[in-house]
């Protein structure tokens, strides 16, 4: 017994030290930027004592309540089948819906805060490297030229090596990120016992007494506090990845109090001198420390980009299985790691994006302005979705639970609503750019129903097919399998085989692809065979939205069930549509852009891992 106590404590220790890089990479590196954008810019005030102090004060009691409280102690518990992150909190949002105009609003509401995210996802590695380079001109002021030209190297070498796959670069994320909180809370008490009477920041009645006194003020503030929140979301996406013990082992052990310490370290820096608020971070370090120090805030920064990379690949295949985004091409990029994955489409696009941002912004205090509003609105969706499982479920401790998040939801809209304050200066693009994704999503779920709404038009019903006489053509050795995405009518591939070629196989497979709303599905549970008739099966071969379809892998377990398949004798039959102009129930806009999105699907051979030399493609033509 005492042994596997050990085991386990070794364990979660391990899981813990793993979940630092991946889950408080984005969080972690917010003291570069964060406290000093309080006094900085147009709306940032001046750092007298009471400021600051005012300032430490709304730090502390915020992150105390939405990240150790909301996030680490509450959040944590509505998991999906063990996965976190907004689209798995909807997948339980949507079974637990009592009507399905509910399960509706939940979906809807969930789809646009998975827009938001990829937002965010493109501003964190532009704010998190800039802000880390720009310690150059800090140690070397006739560096600052450099800032840029190094933060787009860095990041279009991060990009670059993403096809690479993560695992190896993965073993040092911990540690590294370990040296990289030990040293921020060792700056933070080197500074706090200089000047020990910045711990009365502590106390509430601080932050208080300025928002009493300057409620305008302190409502812009907000803006500049939320930065210290902003990685707080990735708790919760990456709980499936490790688990909630050690994530809030690693939270409460060490990341929280090595922020506060930190933070607290930078305030007491401004309180001796106030000029130091130019770059209050790395000020904290002596000169000789302050290279290494850029060296090291850079890796944490590379780190905490790479895993908002690692997230918004996730998401992409999260939408894709869930029927909100077209496949794409997926590569796994570790034969034992499933969820190390690499999306080239993705992974461009946001390079763009990053580098037009580093152009444009230039520094990170810039940048500070446009980030916020997509990280704000995550947080209140998953709070409204929190609600909603608890107010349909049965949770224990349900009442305080709603009192709980009530208050957090109250807190989330005043830091959205300063949030959007900056909406002129930079907001404005996670905003267009979430609403944007957020129309593309839609628009693929809704011009998919209706695609399927004319192919239920026009196949012929599955009953009716096997019922009636079979089509009178020679049968041919060998298996065909058709792949369908409404197992009640006769796929048209079918029908165009028996056109142009007039025969039809001794065997025929209807495969259904089954995408559930839990993230895996157990080997057991993967197949359901049924005969429909002599020589005719249906096959629901089922996964989960974190897995990737091997239609051939799954057709493999369906030989206890009494259907035997022969690899070399099996072919596939798919049919790709086509959109085409002409009267419909979609505006001719929206309509052009399913088509493009459309043709940027990858193929279904490819996607479903069909073997390339067994495979029938069949073309439709339809009007949406």
């Amino acid at each position: 017994m005492n042994s596997a106590n050990t085991d386990s404590r070794t364990s979660t220790a391990a899981l813990a030290l793993a979940a630092l890089g991946v889950v408080y990479g984005d969080i972690g590196t917010s003291p570069l930027y964060a406290f000093k954008e309080a006094f900085a810019g147009a709306h940032g005030i001046d750092p007298t004592e009471a400021n600051v102090l005012a300032t430490l004060s709304a730090f502390f009691w915020a992150v105390l309540v939405i990240v150790s409280l909301k996030y680490v102690w509450v959040v944590l518990r509505f998991d999906n089948e063990g996965e976190g992150g907004v689209l798995a909190l909807t997948a339980r949002a949507h079974r637990d819906a009592p009507t399905p105009l509910w399960a509706k609003l939940a979906v809807g509401a969930a789809i646009f805060a998975a827009a938001l995210f990829y937002g965010d996802a493109i501003i964190t590695p532009a704010i998190s490297v800039l802000s880390a380079v720009e310690g150059l001109s800090v140690a070397t002021p006739h560096l600052e030229h450099y800032v840029v030209p190094i933060t787009v190297g860095i990041l279009v070498a991060l990009f670059m090596i993403q096809k690479q796959g993560t695992g190896q670069v993965g073993r040092f994320f911990g540690p590294v990120t370990v040296l990289w909180f030990v040293t921020l809370a060792a700056l933070g008490v080197a500074s706090i016992v200089e000047t020990p009477e910045v711990l009365r920041a502590a106390d509430p009645r601080y932050a208080i007494a300025f928002a009493t006194a300057k409620p305008h003020v302190a409502f812009i503030l907000l803006a500049a506090v939320f930065l210290a929140l902003t990685g707080g979301e990735a708790l919760y996406a990456d709980m499936g990845h490790f688990g909630p013990r050690p994530v809030r082992l690693a939270w409460y052990g060490l990341v929280w109090p090595s922020l506060m310490l930190n933070y607290f370290g930078q305030g007491a820096l401004v309180l001796r001198a106030p000029v130091s608020i130019e770059n209050p971070f790395y000020l904290l370090a002596p000169d000789w420390f302050l290279l290494p120090l850029v060296v090291l805030a850079t890796l944490a920064t590379v780190i905490a980009s790479q895993a908002t990379i690692t997230g918004a690949y996730s998401m992409t295949l999260q939408a894709t299985r869930l029927g909100y985004l077209p496949r794409l091409r997926i590569l796994h990029t570790s034969d034992t790691e499933r969820g190390q994955i690499y999306v080239p489409v993705v992974n461009w696009l946001m390079l763009v994006a990053v580098i037009i941002l580093v152009l444009e912004f230039r520094s990170s205090g810039a940048l500070a302005a446009a980030y916020g509003i997509a990280v704000s609105g995550t947080m209140i969706i998953t709070t409204l979705l929190t609600v909603f499982i608890l107010l349909v479920s049965d949770v224990r401790g349900r009442i305080g639970l709603l009192a709980a998040m009530a208050l957090f939801g109250s807190l989330e809209l005043l830091f959205f609503s300063s949030n959007l304050t900056k909406l002129g200066e930079g907001g404005w693009m996670p905003m267009a750019l979430g609403a944007g994704i957020f129309l593309m999503l839609t628009t693929w779920k809704e011009g998919s129903r209706l695609l399927a709404e004319q192919r239920g038009c026009i196949d012929v019903p599955m009953a009716g097919f096997i019922k009636g006489p079979l089509p009178d053509v020679p049968h041919v050795f060998g298996t065909a399998v058709y792949l369908t995405s409404e197992p009640s009518l006769v796929p048209s591939a079918l029908f165009h085989n028996l056109k142009h070629y007039k025969v039809m196989h001794e065997r025929t497979v209807f495969l259904h692809v089954v995408n559930e709303e839990v993230p895996r599905i157990d080997d057991q549970d993967r197949v359901t065979v049924t005969q429909l008739a002599e020589g005719i099966y249906n096959v629901d071969a089922r996964f989960g939205f974190r897995e990737e379809p091997d239609v051939p892998a799954a057709l493999a377990l369906a030989g206890p069930l009494g259907l035997e398949l022969e690899p070399m004798t099996t072919t596939y039959f798919v049919a790709r549509s086509s959109v085409v102009d002409g009267p419909g129930k979609m505006p001719a806009w929206r309509c052009g852009l399913f088509a493009w999105m459309m043709r940027q699907s990858e193929g279904a051979a490819t996607y479903f891992k069909l073997p390339a030399n067994q495979v029938v493609e069949l073309g439709t033509q339809v009007m949406l």
